[in-house]
């Protein structure tokens, strides 16, 4: 590997820059040392303060959150703080409550590793300073200017230097090896949370119970602060490249993303939920692969592993080959401090789908829907039959309200079907020449190519030469491109909307219904992967809350990236079940019936029916990627979708504060555009 070359920043051109404002910058510190003497504690010094530096929570100017930063010298330890201002204005969508889950509170520099900045042509520079446990903090944005200075003044009391790999990156305390332990490589953005260590209790504020609640923390006597980290949907000023992880085709380079960056999303201290207590020392794990095993063959160091915390009591013996209504299984969760004891149905069975008479009972005389919540409910416990997929579909989807009639929808059909003639127009039109000079065009349009011709064509619907479908199927995801030219494609969306045409058979419709389905799903996509990541925090969190053991188990062998759920989240369990049941399952999904995060759920809920199988063999992350791929086609989705519900309802209010704000596919606010241009200053 390339050895690292060590840069002096007096040197540096930005360095010596930022010496010229000295003077200034010495008096501004000196005032503000003076405001805060009685706020800061005995023997601190601000060594740094910049005001109207900004966390961008979403891509909508209004929710901005402006702040204060500091660096604090007390003894030979350095910290950074900010906090945001106090009664600013800001739109319905964040609270004050919601402010203060950004706040940063005393990070010592020696959990800090690198400080990467960016200068983009236009717009406002910005910082993203990365712990060492490799989570990030929001990008920091300089209003007013001051980067420069803030890390002269880092220089000044720490060992900072530059990275030979990426000059934007500067490497904190960071004497062995830097650059292999840097994470400019992976180039996460933000991390939508950031575990502090304990800073010396005379820097550290006692959180509020409100906060603690907000957060989905607890604190225990190590006053240890966790705070939310904002996604960013913003495209405008990307802060990373893309890291180009091919999850379709070359998911491999997941696992090497994993071994550099294997303490991602790891913490420096446990969880403080605290324990659930057992009931029982059996196991609840279920294993397909038990099935297929070969019973001569011997697992080498089987591992005792303990039994689930929330564990199934069944009443009556589980025969699958019974019928799954005569099943009711009672569930206790019990931790005396943070849960009252409880019981509850272990998931309600599987109903038959909707068919063409009940789903008459919810439409009007106008075919208004009646009772939305009552039908999506019905949904979510049955699914549909396929013939009434096409119309309740785009219902779900949101391409039809349930308030309209039948001729309000006949003439939104006619608009759009218009509408989306006149966008593809747009390609259609495009000459050879011009495509000589469009090189976004060309470059999108042989992605879709070769991504179209490679999806679903084991299905009677795509196969062949020449299929008609994988024309459709092409033109709708070019045209799509040029509707959310921002956005444009990405691997995976072929995915996503092959389903959509199987079920809709129309091009107009399906292309409809896939826009207000990448309403939801788009920042899946996002080029700093700020959804993604917000997701797979978020699965890692509710892990630690329904099942700390195994929790424990992914932090001891470096799992807690949670990389090997990529494929789920991206493309919504595509590749894991037969065709008949991703429809079923997403059009359950789509009902956002308990939750609109009912997906993580179902990966925990995945997780914990073969949880013995990844203990008892201690599974490291190759071998743990490795099974996971290999569950596809052997998952029972009936199973696991009571399973999700049942730990759904069990961690209500708790499991909701695991997810941060603003998680994908939480539906947008409509107030501009989702993906503003790279040029767009806001």
């Amino acid at each position: 590997m390339q050895e690292t070359e060590l840069y002096d920043l007096s040197d540096d051109a930005d360095y010596a820059a930022s010496q010229q404002q000295q003077g200034s910058a010495s008096m501004m510190r000196s005032d503000s040392s003076k405001r805060s003497s009685s706020s800061e504690p005995e023997g601190a010094e601000v060594v740094y303060t910049k005001d109207n530096v900004t966390i961008h929570p979403t891509q909508f100017a209004s929710e901005r959150i402006s702040g204060r930063l500091k660096l604090i010298k007390q003894g030979s330890s350095l910290f950074m703080t900010w906090f945001p201002y106090k009664g600013q204005s800001s739109s319905a969508r964040l609270s004050e409550k919601d402010m203060n889950l950004y706040t940063i509170r005393a990070v010592p520099f020696t959990e800090v590793r690198s400080i990467r900045r960016h200068t983009p042509a236009l717009g406002w520079q910005y910082i993203i300073v990365v712990l060492s446990s490799g989570l990030a903090f929001p990008p920091l944005y300089f209003y007013n200017g001051g980067v420069r200075e803030f890390l002269a003044t880092i220089k000044q009391h720490v060992f900072l230097m530059r990275s030979a790999e990426d000059a934007n990156v500067f490497l904190v305390n960071d004497l062995q090896n830097p650059l292999q332990r840097t994470l400019s490589s992976l180039e996460l953005p933000r991390a939508v949370v950031a575990g502090l260590p304990s800073a010396p209790q005379s820097l550290v504020e006692s959180p509020s119970q409100e906060h603690l609640k907000a957060v989905g923390e607890f604190h225990g006597e190590s006053s240890s602060t966790f705070q939310y980290g904002g996604r960013q949907r913003q495209k405008g000023h990307d802060p990373t490249r893309d890291i180009s992880i091919q999850v379709l085709e070359k998911f491999s380079l997941v696992t090497k993303f994993a071994r550099e960056t294997s303490q991602l999303f790891r913490e420096t201290h446990s969880n403080g939920y605290g324990s659930f207590e057992r009931k029982r020392n059996s196991q609840s794990a279920i294993d397909y692969t038990q099935k297929e095993a070969d019973p001569a063959k011997k697992v080498p160091n089987q591992s005792f592993v303990p039994s689930d915390p929330l564990e199934k009591k069944p009443n009556i013996e589980h025969n699958h080959d019974e019928e799954t209504s005569a099943l009711v299984e009672t569930f206790e969760l019990i931790d005396c401090k943070e849960f009252d004891k409880l019981s509850l149905v272990w998931g309600k069975p599987r109903q038959p789908p909707l068919g063409s008479e009940e789903w008459a009972t919810f439409l009007d005389s106008e075919g208004r829907v009646v009772d939305a919540k009552a039908l999506r409910k019905r949904i979510f416990y049955g699914g549909v039959e396929h013939k009434l997929r096409r119309e309740v579909w785009s219902f779900l989807l949101g391409y039809n309200t349930y308030e309209s009639t039948d001729a309000e929808r006949e003439y939104q059909r006619s608009v759009k079907k218009k509408e989306y003639e006149m966008i593809k127009h747009q390609w259609q039109s495009i000459s050879p020449e011009q495509a000589k000079r469009f090189t976004k065009f060309r470059e999108r349009k042989g992605l879709i190519e070769k991504d179209v011709v490679r999806t679903d064509r084991s299905l009677p619907f795509y196969d062949g030469d020449d299929n008609p479908h994988v024309n459709l199927l092409h033109d709708i995801l070019l045209t799509y491109s040029f509707y959310n030219f921002d956005l444009g494609y990405c691997q995976g969306m072929s995915d996503l909307l092959s389903p959509i045409l199987f079920v809709m058979e129309d091009e107009s419709e399906s292309f409809w219904c896939f826009v207000a389905l990448m309403e939801r799903l788009g920042p899946n996509f996002n080029r700093d992967q700020s959804g993604m990541h917000s997701q797979l925090f978020a699965i890692s969190k509710l892990v630690e809350l329904l099942d700390l053991p195994l929790h424990n188990y992914f932090k001891q062998n470096d799992c807690l990236n949670y990389f090997f759920c990529f494929r789920w989240i991206l493309i919504q369990f595509k590749r894991e079940f037969e065709y008949e049941m991703i429809m079923r399952l997403w059009e359950v999904l789509w009902t956002h019936y308990l939750s609109e995060h009912l997906h993580l759920y179902v990966c925990v809920a995945i997780l914990k029916r073969h949880r013995s199988k990844i203990m008892g063999e201690q599974m490291d992350f190759d071998t743990l990627l490795k099974f996971i791929n290999e569950l596809s086609g052997h998952i029972d989705l009936d199973a696991i979708l009571r399973d999700a519900e049942a730990l759904c309802i069990c961690a209500g209010e708790n499991g909701a504060a695991c997810i941060p704000p603003g998680t994908p596919p939480s539906l947008p606010v409509d107030n501009g555009s989702l993906y503003p241009q790279p040029d767009e200053v806001l």
